[in-house]
Order: structure tokens, then C-alpha cells, then sequence
């Protein structure tokens, strides 16, 4: 696998050099764009990426903020071409207003890909819109035994206001792409980790519709949050990014969490992420600073694992935006964790997203997770 990586921002343009073909620019055959969503409509930076890698698949989103290297940035285009040797890679897209709900989204994108020596599936997502809990079950359950899927939500930084998934040739609003890869020389990591500490009491949920929650223990929902919340509460939805739930469906189940996209006062309701299923239990969580790097670390080393004692060649990391809200100018020290880990031979891409999907650890199901790093890593053989 080679790898060839750049950033463009509007200070400095292109680091280094400019942006230019070259011979081995044609044989790449997968460009992944992180970026700022109004820098990812920008037609004179996105012609320059077609030019340089004209026979690549060019797959991204807009982001909460970028990763390149152990640097995150905030309005930047972060771009990771990738020339495999040994696997092959075919995508597919669809747009989610075509669809009665998110599950149908998923079961589409799986029913799409074409089974036939297919490993993992790489998964990006319009980010407000969908029911990210659906959209994973509904892709996982409708793939071959064994196939593993990871991926996330774009991000729009801390203003959710519009997402974009940037698939071929431009960015599309209410997109979700899966890109397939293939063949039995690729070994893939991955692994999701948070450091949230729980505080409060658990709670039941007595009344919720999909990923709408209205009642805990009988009373309302969000008048409970508000309360545990005191004077972050005025600051809804935002704020709640920063004390989100943490979700159990089954008493043995391992904790999932989720994030709030918006409240509704009239109906006195929250709107997450991902489904909040009734009679499920839920407890509120704050940070940890330390914690919060030492689960990005746990997630590195989840995803490095399978790799043995060899390097990954590439490690995607898709990390939330309430993480980097807590960590502020702490921030690049959860990718400078995954670093340690990783080694320097590993090249570091990745976004801050509004939502992770990935396993926890090998062996267990695909989940969407809120508040989480979650690295994916790309090994061929």
C-alpha cells in the first residue's frame, strides 16, 4: 500500500508544494477528503484533486474539525491518497430522502455491494438527518457472515446545521456511501473507545419513539436532563455534547452513548443519534479529561491488534465533536496518543464527527457510537 497525504487551507494553500499530477497520481485508486463542508464545494480545490488523481474513487465528508497526522484543524481539506497493490475497492451511494427510514438506507448499501470476496465496508453518512443506530443494523444485518463495517457521520463543526458526504465527484447533502473492499490480503483494524465518567442515577425509559426520548421513569425527559444540567441547560442543544447519555437496552449489554441533536419544548422531547428503545436504562455522563485521551488510547490499541507486531499502514480516525469541544486546546493529545501506539510508520487521517460506527473491539456487533474514538486500520499483506 502506498499512501501520499495533504492539507489546503486558506492561510497557507497547499502544504509543502502545490498540488500536481504525476505518474503515480494515476494509479491511485481511493482519495479520502476531509474537510471544512463550505471548502468542500469549492470547485477550484476539488478540480485540482480530480486532475492529480484522475482514476481515483473520491470519497469524504464535511467534519467537526480534521485529522492529519497528530494536527487537528478546524475550515481545512485534509486529503489521504491511497494506491493499493493487492485489494480492490467498488462503492456505492443512495440518497436517504428516498427512503421510508434509515434501516432501509442500510439494507440498500449492503444489497448494493457485491459479496463476492468482500472484507469490510467503510461507511459515511449525512450526519442530522438519520438514524445512525438504524442505518448500522440495517447495513450489518444484510452482509455476508464475517464482513465488518466501520465509518461515521459527517459533521458540520459545532453548528449542526448541514452535513455533506463527498462521493466520485462532488459533495451531496443526504448521502450515505458505503465503499466495499476486497480480497484476503487486507487485514483491518478497528476498535471505540470513550472515558466518559457516569454520574446520577440509572433511569428507565417509560416513553420513546425511535431515537426520540420523552419520558424516564414516568416524568419528563427533558425536564430531568435540564435539571442535572442547571445553568448549561440555557445553551440546548449544544450543551448537550457535552453531558450525554450512556445507553444499556439489556442488563448485560456493554454501555453505548449517545448524543443530542436537538430538543423539542413544546413536546417536551430529545432527539439523538441513535435509537433510545423503551424499557432500555440510561445514566447521564460527564468528562474526564484524562480519561477521555486514555479511551482514545483503548481504541488504538483495540485497532492495532489485529495487525500483530506490525505497523498498520493506515489508521482512519473518527473521533466526536463533544471530545473536542471538552478538550478544547487539549485536543491534539488523543491523536497524539494514537500515535504512540501506532508508531511512526502509520500514516493518521481521520475527521471529528457526529457519530462513530464501529464495533467495539473484533468480535462483537457493529454499533453506532456517540462521544467515542473509533479507529479504523488498513493492513495489506
Amino acid at each position: 500500500m502506498k499512501i501520499e497525504q495533504r492539507r489546503w487551507s486558506e492561510e497557507i494553500g497547499w502544504e509543502s508544494q502545490p498540488l500536481e499530477p504525476s505518474q503515480w497520481g494515476e494509479t491511485v485508486q481511493l482519495v479520502l477528503i476531509f474537510g471544512d463542508r463550505l471548502l468542500l464545494a469549492r470547485e477550484e480545490l476539488l478540480n485540482t484533486i480530480k486532475i492529480a488523481y484522475p482514476n481515483a474513487y473520491l470519497l469524504g465528508c464535511s467534519t467537526a474539525g480534521e485529522i492529519y497526522n497528530t494536527q487537528v484543524s478546524d475550515e481545512a481539506l485534509v486529503i489521504t491518497a491511497i494506491q493499493f497493490e493487492r485489494t480492490q475497492i467498488k462503492g456505492t451511494c443512495v440518497n436517504l430522502l428516498d427512503f421510508n427510514n434509515s434501516f432501509a438506507v442500510g439494507e440498500k448499501l449492503a444489497q448494493s455491494l457485491d459479496p463476492d470476496g468482500l472484507v469490510h465496508v467503510f461507511l459515511l453518512s449525512e450526519g442530522i438527518k438519520i438514524n445512525g443506530s438504524n442505518l448500522v443494523r440495517g447495513i450489518a444485518q444484510n452482509l455476508p457472515q464475517g464482513v465488518t463495517v466501520t465509518g461515521g457521520l459527517s459533521g458540520d463543526g459545532a453548528n449542526f446545521q448541514e452535513t455533506s458526504v463527498f462521493w466520485r465527484d462532488r459533495p451531496h447533502s443526504d448521502a450515505v456511501v458505503a465503499l466495499g473492499l476486497y480480497g484476503k490480503h487486507l487485514k483491518v483494524g478497528y476498535g471505540s473507545w470513550g472515558g466518559w465518567d457516569p454520574f446520577g442515577p440509572e433511569r428507565m425509559v417509560t416513553r420513546s419513539e425511535g431515537n426520540i426520548l420523552y419520558k424516564l421513569d414516568g416524568k419528563s425527559a427533558l425536564e430531568l436532563y435540564k435539571q442535572y444540567l442547571g445553568e448549561f441547560a440555557k445553551e440546548l442543544p449544544a450543551s448537550g455534547l457535552l453531558f450525554p447519555l450512556s445507553l444499556r437496552i439489556e442488563s448485560k449489554d456493554m454501555p453505548v452513548v449517545r448524543t443530542i441533536l436537538g430538543v423539542d419544548e413544546a413536546k417536551q422531547s430529545m432527539t439523538f443519534a441513535g435509537d433510545i428503545p423503551e424499557g432500555s436504562t440510561v445514566r447521564l455522563m460527564k468528562a474526564n479529561f484524562d480519561r477521555l485521551v486514555d479511551g482514545a488510547i483503548e481504541a488504538a490499541e483495540k485497532s492495532y491488534g489485529v495487525n500483530g507486531s506490525t505497523p498498520p499502514d493506515l489508521a482512519i480516525l473518527i473521533s466526536c465533536v463533544g471530545r473536542k469541544l471538552v478538550l478544547k486546546q487539549r485536543i491534539e493529545e488523543e491523536v497524539e496518543g494514537v500515535r504512540e501506539v501506532m508508531g511512526d510508520k502509520t500514516i493518521l487521517t481521520g475527521f471529528y464527527s457526529y457519530g462513530e460506527i464501529s464495533p467495539f473491539q473484533e468480535g462483537v456487533r457493529c454499533e453506532l457510537h456517540n462521544q467515542t474514538m473509533t479507529i479504523t486500520t488498513l493492513r495489506e499483506e
